[in-house]
C-alpha cells in the first residue's frame, strides 16, 4: 500500500500533461480539419472569382480588373501557397501543443475573414472601364474602319461615274448614301483632330462616347455601301436629247466611222467635220450624235445649230436651253458674266460632247463660256462648218466630207425617186429611162441635198420624154450660172422650178422670210400663206387650211422643206440653209425680198432706206428699239408685207407708213413695250392683215379706212374698249381679242361683221349673246361665254355643223374651266371643246355631237351623265372632266350610246362629294358593257371624291381597259380598293391575272383607308409600266405586280423607270408584302425617295 501512494502521484505527475496533450491534440486535430476545409473553400471561392473575372473582362471590353480584386487574389494565391503553415505548426515540441492549437485557430481565421472578403467580390462587378485602353482600341478600330469607308466611298463613286452617262441619273438611294457618307466622314475629321490635339482627352469619357459612335457610324455605313446595287443609276427622265431624227445615211459610213474612232481617242478633243454645203454634214453628225446616246459615253450630248448669223448671246441661250438651264442666263446682260455662268454649266455636265452644226466663223470659245476640252476632262466638242479654214482656225483636227461617189449617187437617187423608174418585173431600172437617170445623177455632182431634191422633184414621173426634158433644163441651169455654189444653186433651182404652179412657188419663198434654221410652225406658214392671197378663196377657211396642208406636203416630197417636230411636238418644217439661199437668191430679182431676220439687230439695217422694188420686207426676231424717222422705208413704196414681229420697238414714228400705199401684211406681233401706233395706219385702205399679239397697245387709231382688213389680231394687248368703228369692216373674217381687256362688245358691232370666220373672246370676261353669234352664218373657229344654257340653245340651232375648232363656256364664270382643261395634258390635239359652270344642263340640249372635250364644274343637279341627254349624240368625245357636282353620284347610271364609251380617252372627276362609284350598283351586275366599251380609254384621275371606296367595280371591267395608260387616284378618304371584285369572282384557288399591257403609270396619293389595289386572289400583269408613286398610303400593305421571271428570279419590267415614295415612309415600304421573296430586291434599284 506504502507504494500505491507514490505510483499515484507518478502517475498524477506523468498522466496530467499527457492527458492535457490528448485534449489539445484531439482540439488541434479539429482546428486543422477546419483550418484545410476553409482553405479549401477559400481555393474554390478562389477560383470562382477568377472564372468571373474572365468572363467579365470577355464580354466587357476595353475593361481592367479591380485593384482590390487583383489584391484580394494575390491575397489568396499567397495564402494557399504556403504548405509551411501545417509544417511549421507540427515541427514545435509537445511543450508546444498549445500554442499550434492557438496558432492553427489565428490561421484559420485569417482564411475565413479572406474568404469572407471574398463573398463581396461574387456579387459585384469584378471590373472596371480602362478610359485609356478603350481610347487605343478605339482609335485602332476607328482608323481601320475610317480607310474601308473611304475605300467605299471611292470605289462607288468611280462605279457611278462610269454609269452616271447621258440619259441616267443617280438612284435616290445611292445620293442619300453618299451624302451621309460625306457627312460621317466630316464628323470623323472632327473627332481625330480633337483626339489628335491634346492627350487631355485621352480620359474625356464624353470624347470616348463621341468615337464609339462614330465608330458604329462607320460601320452601319460600310455594311449599307455594301448592300448597294450594282447599277446605281436609273433612266431620266428629264433627260433633254433624244435621238436626233434624221433620213438614212447613203454612202457616208467611212466619214461616220471616222468621226466616231477620232472621238474615241483621247488626244483628239475638238474635231471640225468640213465639207460644201448640202454634202450631208448634219446628216452624218445626227447619226453620230444618236449612236453616242446609245453608247452612253458622255453624261451629256448637246446639239446647238449656230448658222450664218453668229450671235454669243444667240449661242449661250441656245446652249444653256439645251441643258433645260436657260432661266439661269435670262437675266443676264453682261456676255463675260454669262460666259462664266455658262462655263460653270458645263463644268457640271463633264464628260459631255458638244456639237455645234453649221459654223461659218470662227471665234473665242471663252468668250462664249465653252472651256476648251483637254484629254483630262474626257470632254469633246465637234463642229461642222463649210469652211476648212473655220475648222482650222479653231484648232479642230479636220475631216472632210466629200461628195458622193457615182454608184452612192445613184442608189441615193433611185431611193429618193421611188418605184415610177423601176421595172415591174425584174426590178431593175427601165431600159428607157437608164441612160437618162444616170446623166441627171451625173448632173447632181454627187452632192446628196442636189440629188435628193431633184429626185423629190422627178418622183412619179415615169414618161422617158419627160425624164429627158428635165435633163435639158438641168444642164441649161448648170451653164448659165457661175459661182462657188452655182452648181448646188442651180441643182436646187431645177427642183424649185418643177413646182407645179407658181402658186406653190411662192409659198415655198415665203419661208425664206423666216431667220435662218428657223422651225416654223405648220399652221403659222399656213395661216400666213392665206394672208398673203397665195391660196384661192374657196367655200371655207378649213378648205383654205386643207389646201395649205397639200402644198406643205409637195413642198416636203421635194425635199424642199424639211419636216420636224420640236419639243412641244407641234408640226414644224425647216428650210436647208443651202435651200434658203437658194431661195433668197431668187428673191433678189422677182419678186423681191429683203430678210434681215434673225441677225440680232439693234438698229434698222441701212438697206431698208434703199429699197426701191422690195415687195417683202422681213426684220422678225431682231432685237430693233426704234425706227428713225427720216427717210425709213421711205423707198419701199412697192411694199405689201412687214414682218417686225419678235422686237424691241416702243414707239413707231408717224412718217414710216407714208410711203407703204400697197401694204397688206403688217406683223408687229410680240413688241412687248409697243405702247402706241401712229395714224398713218389708219391710210393703209389696202391693209387685210393686221396682227399686233403681245403689244402694250391700250387702243389703235381709227379703223374706218381699212375697209379690206381681214384679220386683226389684239391678242394679250392692254386694249379696254372695243377699237372705235370696228363695227365698219365689213370684209373682217379674223378678230382676235382673246387676253385683252376688254370686257364688253356691242351687240350692233358683231351683227354688222357678217363675214367672221374666226372670232375669238376671253370666255371668263365676255358673256355673249346666242342669238347674236349666231348671226354669224360664216363662223367656223369660236371661242367664247354664254351666260345661259339658253344662250347655248339658240346657237346651237344657228350653227348645227359649220364649226371645226371651237371653246365654248356656258353659264356663270367660276374662274376655274381654265383649271379644269389644263389638267389635261394633250388637250391641244383636240379643237372641239366644251365647258358647262353652274348652269343646270339636265334633260337640256346643249351640245354640239362633235364635241372632243367635255367640262362640267358646278353643275349640282346632275346626277351621272345619263340626265345630260345631249350625251348621247357626242359621237366624237374623248376627255369628259367632271368638277365640283355635289349631286353627281355616279358617271353612268346605265349605259349610253356606244360612240361616248368606245370614243373616251381620258376620264377626270375631282371634289364629287357623293360620288359612290363609275356605275350606277346595279350596271355591272345586270349587264356587260356594250362591244368595245372603254377600249380607248388612256388616263382615268380621280381627286378629292371622298365617299368613293373602289375605282373599279370588278375584275370583269379590267378585260375592257386593254388602253389604259395612266391611273391617277389622289385625296379620296375611303378609298379602299384600285380593283375591287364580286364574291363570286373570288371564289376558286386559280390566282387571277389582271392584265393591262399598256399601263405606264399609278399614281396613289393621300388615300388613309386603301387597303389593296387589287384582291388576294388576283395579280396585276403590267408590262409596260414606267412608274409607280405612292404616299400617304399607310393601310396598303400589298403590292401585287408580279415581277418578270426569267430562269426561275424575278426581274422588273423592262420598262419599268421609277417608284416613287417619300423619305418618311421607308419603313412603310420596307414592311410591303410581296407576292415573290425576292420581289423587294429586285425592285430596290428602281426606288426613289422624294
Amino acid at each position: 500500500m506504502d507504494c500505491v501512494g507514490p505510483s499515484i502521484e507518478f502517475v498524477k505527475l506523468v498522466g496530467r500533461p499527457f492527458v492535457r496533450y490528448l485534449k489539445y491534440q484531439i482540439k488541434y486535430n479539429d482546428l486543422l480539419q477546419k483550418f484545410e476545409q476553409t482553405k479549401q473553400l477559400l481555393h474554390s471561392r478562389k477560383h470562382e472569382i477568377e472564372s468571373k473575372r474572365e468572363a467579365e473582362l470577355e464580354s466587357a471590353l476595353y475593361h481592367v480588373v479591380k485593384e482590390e480584386v487583383e489584391v484580394w487574389l494575390k491575397e489568396v494565391e499567397e495564402f494557399i501557397g504556403r504548405q509551411d503553415v501545417v509544417d511549421e505548426v507540427n515541427s514545435w515540441g509537445y511543450l508546444s501543443c498549445c500554442c499550434r492549437a492557438v496558432v492553427l485557430e489565428e490561421r484559420t481565421q485569417e482564411l475565413k475573414e479572406i474568404y469572407d472578403r471574398g463573398d463581396n467580390y461574387t456579387r459585384d462587378c469584378l471590373v472596371i472601364e480602362d478610359h485609356s485602353k478603350k481610347l487605343k482600341c478605339y482609335e485602332e478600330n476607328f482608323n481601320e474602319l475610317k480607310k474601308k469607308l473611304q475605300c467605299n466611298q471611292a470605289d462607288i463613286g468611280s462605279r457611278l461615274n462610269s454609269q452616271l452617262v447621258y440619259g441616267k441619273i443617280e438612284m435616290e438611294q445611292v445620293k442619300l448614301w453618299r451624302e451621309k457618307v460625306e457627312e460621317t466622314l466630316k464628323g470623323v475629321k472632327d473627332i481625330a483632330d480633337k483626339i489628335g490635339g491634346s492627350s487631355s482627352h485621352s480620359s474625356d469619357p464624353l470624347v470616348i462616347m463621341h468615337l464609339g459612335g462614330k465608330i458604329q457610324e462607320m460601320k452601319t455605313m460600310c455594311e449599307e455601301g455594301s448592300q448597294l446595287p450594282d447599277r446605281l443609276v436609273i433612266d431620266d427622265p428629264s433627260a433633254s436629247v433624244v435621238e436626233l431624227t434624221t433620213s438614212e445615211l447613203q454612202g457616208s459610213e467611212a466619214v461616220k466611222a471616222n468621226i466616231l474612232a477620232c472621238l474615241k481617242r483621247e488626244e483628239v478633243t475638238m474635231l471640225g467635220v468640213w465639207g460644201m454645203g448640202g454634202v450631208g454634214k448634219t446628216t452624218i453628225m445626227k447619226h453620230v450624235h444618236n449612236e453616242l446616246l446609245k453608247e452612253g459615253k458622255f453624261k451629256q450630248i448637246i446639239w446647238v445649230t449656230v448658222s450664218q448669223n453668229f450671235d454669243i448671246p444667240k449661242l449661250q441661250d441656245e446652249i444653256a436651253r439645251s441643258l433645260n438651264l436657260k432661266e439661269k442666263l435670262e437675266e443676264l446682260q453682261n456676255e463675260t458674266i454669262r460666259a462664266g455662268v455658262l462655263s460653270k454649266m458645263l463644268e457640271e455636265q463633264k464628260p459631255y460632247l458638244l456639237i455645234l452644226d453649221d459654223v461659218w466663223c470662227s471665234f473665242e470659245l471663252e468668250k462664249v463660256g465653252i472651256p476648251k476640252p483637254n484629254v483630262t476632262d474626257s470632254c469633246k466638242l465637234v463642229l461642222t462648218t463649210r469652211s476648212q479654214e473655220v475648222a482650222r482656225s479653231m484648232d479642230c483636227r479636220r475631216i472632210h466630207v466629200e461628195t458622193l461617189s457615182e454608184e452612192e449617187a445613184l442608189k441615193l437617187f433611185l431611193n429618193k425617186v421611188g418605184d415610177a423608174v423601176l421595172s415591174d418585173h425584174e426590178g431593175g431600172i427601165k431600159k428607157d429611162l437608164e441612160s437618162t437617170l444616170k446623166e441627171i445623177v451625173d448632173e447632181c455632182d454627187g452632192l446628196p441635198l442636189g440629188l435628193i431634191t431633184v429626185a423629190g422633184s422627178l418622183k412619179g414621173v415615169s414618161e422617158s420624154r419627160l425624164w429627158s426634158v428635165a435633163l435639158n433644163q438641168l444642164r441649161n441651169y448648170k451653164r448659165n450660172v457661175a459661182g462657188t455654189y452655182a452648181d448646188a444653186f442651180q441643182i436646187l433651182r431645177f427642183s424649185y422650178d418643177r413646182l407645179e404652179n407658181q402658186q406653190i412657188q411662192y409659198c415655198f419663198l415665203y419661208c425664206a422670210l423666216y431667220p435662218e434654221d428657223h422651225k416654223i410652225l405648220r399652221e403659222e406658214i399656213i395661216e400666213s400663206w392665206i394672208d398673203e392671197g397665195f391660196i384661192d378663196e374657196m367655200q371655207s377657211r378649213q378648205s383654205m387650211k386643207d389646201e395649205g396642208y397639200g402644198i406643205l406636203r409637195k413642198l416636203e416630197d421635194n425635199s424642199l422643206l424639211e419636216l420636224i417636230e420640236d419639243e412641244d411636238s407641234e408640226d414644224c418644217v425647216r428650210m436647208h440653209d443651202l435651200v434658203r439661199d437658194m431661195a433668197l437668191d431668187i428673191t433678189r430679182m422677182s419678186p423681191r425680198f429683203l430678210v434681215e431676220a434673225g441677225k440680232a439687230l439693234k438698229e434698222l439695217p441701212e438697206r431698208v432706206n434703199c429699197a426701191e422694188g422690195v415687195e417683202k420686207v422681213s426684220l422678225m426676231r431682231n432685237y430693233i428699239e426704234e425706227i428713225p424717222s427720216s427717210l425709213a422705208f421711205s423707198t419701199c413704196t412697192r411694199l405689201t408685207t412687214l414682218l417686225l414681229a419678235h422686237n424691241n420697238l416702243s414707239t413707231i414714228p408717224e412718217s414710216v407708213f407714208e410711203h407703204m400705199l400697197e401694204l397688206r401684211i403688217l406683223d408687229l406681233t410680240f413688241n412687248l413695250q409697243l405702247s402706241s401706233l401712229p395714224n398713218s395706219v389708219s391710210k393703209l385702205v389696202k391693209l387685210t392683215t393686221l396682227l399686233l399679239e403681245l403689244t402694250s397697245l391700250e387702243k389703235v387709231p381709227s379703223l374706218s379706212g381699212l375697209q379690206s382688213l381681214k384679220k386683226l389680231n389684239l391678242r394679250h394687248t392692254k386694249i379696254k374698249e372695243v377699237p372705235e368703228d370696228l363695227g365698219m369692216l365689213k370684209n373682217l373674217k379674223c378678230l382676235f381679242l382673246d387676253g385683252s381687256q376688254i370686257d364688253e362688245i356691242a351687240d350692233g358691232v358683231l351683227s354688222n361683221l357678217s363675214k367672221l370666220q374666226e372670232f375669238t373672246v376671253d370666255e371668263w370676261r365676255i358673256k355673249l349673246k346666242g342669238n347674236v353669234v349666231g348671226r354669224l352664218k360664216e363662223l367656223e373657229v369660236f371661242q367664247g361665254r354664254f351666260p345661259t344654257a339658253n344662250d347655248m340653245r339658240i346657237f346651237l340651232k344657228c350653227q348645227p355643223n359649220r364649226l371645226s375648232d371651237y371653246f365654248i363656256t356656258v353659264g356663270s364664270n367660276l374662274d376655274g374651266i381654265g383649271e379644269i382643261y389644263q389638267d389635261i395634258e394633250q388637250l391641244p390635239r383636240y379643237k372641239k371643246r366644251m365647258g358647262f359652270e353652274a348652269t343646270s344642263i339636265v334633260g337640256e340640249n346643249v351640245l354640239f355631237p362633235t364635241v372632243q372635250v367635255l367640262c362640267i364644274q358646278a353643275c349640282h343637279d346632275l346626277r351621272s351623265l345619263n340626265d345630260f341627254s345631249a350625251i348621247k349624240d357626242a359621237t366624237d368625245l374623248r376627255q369628259c372632266l367632271i368638277w365640283d357636282c355635289d349631286g353627281v353620284e355616279c358617271v353612268l347610271a346605265s349605259w349610253i350610246n356606244n360612240s361616248v364609251v368606245q370614243t373616251l380617252e381620258c376620264l377626270s372627276l375631282a371634289g364629287l362629294r357623293k360620288l359612290d362609284g363609275l356605275f350606277e350598283a346595279n350596271v355591272m351586275a345586270t349587264s356587260s358593257p356594250p362591244p368595245r366599251a372603254f377600249s380607248s380609254l388612256q388616263k382615268v384621275v380621280l381627286w378629292e371624291c371622298k365617299k368613293i371606296k373602289k375605282l373599279f367595280p370588278s375584275w370583269k371591267l379590267v378585260e375592257y381597259l386593254q388602253s389604259l395608260e395612266d391611273i391617277c387616284v389622289e385625296h379620296c378618304e375611303e378609298m379602299e380598293e384600285i380593283i375591287g371584285s364580286d364574291p363570286e369572282e373570288e371564289g376558286g384557288d386559280i390566282i387571277k391575272e389582271l392584265i393591262l399591257p399598256k399601263l405606264k403609270e399609278l399614281k396613289l396619293q393621300n388615300l388613309p383607308a386603301l387597303k389593296s389595289i387589287c384582291s388576294r386572289r388576283a395579280i396585276m400583269v403590267c408590262d409596260s409600266l414606267e412608274s409607280i408613286s405612292i404616299s400617304d398610303c399607310q393601310g396598303l400593305r400589298r403590292i401585287p405586280f408580279r415581277p418578270l421571271v426569267d430562269k426561275a428570279q424575278p426581274s422588273p419590267p423592262l420598262s419599268l423607270k421609277k417608284i416613287h415614295i417619300s423619305q418618311q415612309e421607308l419603313g412603310w415600304w420596307e414592311s410591303l408584302e410581296w407576292d415573290h421573296p425576292n420581289a423587294k430586291d429586285v425592285l430596290r434599284p428602281m426606288v426613289q425617295f422624294d
